[in-house]
């Protein structure tokens, strides 16, 4: 997967250091992976969250940050849609992100 952009983890990990490897992990993971639906994503991370128009939700450090992404299948690429707090999640909807 080509994973859109990077800096947004980055900027994130910066303010919140206790996510910075976890993060660096998933953005590694998805960048070799080649999914091809939300079952592949589902078999890889069972507690990731599937919702409307390819959109893709993942627990970040024991479930304590949100990763929203949204990923064209055909093409290989995803685009981080939102990253944050469960709080800061609550105040999205994550369907239209």
């Amino acid at each position: 997967m080509r994973v859109i952009a990077k800096k947004i983890l980055r900027d994130f990990w910066e303010v919140h250091a206790d996510c910075e490897q976890q993060l660096k992990s998933w953005y590694q993971e998805a960048r070799r992976a080649e999914w091809k639906n939300p079952n592949e994503i589902k078999s890889e991370y069972p507690n990731a969250s599937i919702l409307n128009d390819n959109r893709v939700v993942f627990n970040i450090k024991g479930n304590s940050y949100r990763l929203i992404v949204r990923i064209n299948y055909d093409y290989q690429m995803l685009w981080i849609r939102f990253i944050g707090t469960h709080a800061a999640y609550d105040k999205v909807n994550a369907n239209e992100i």
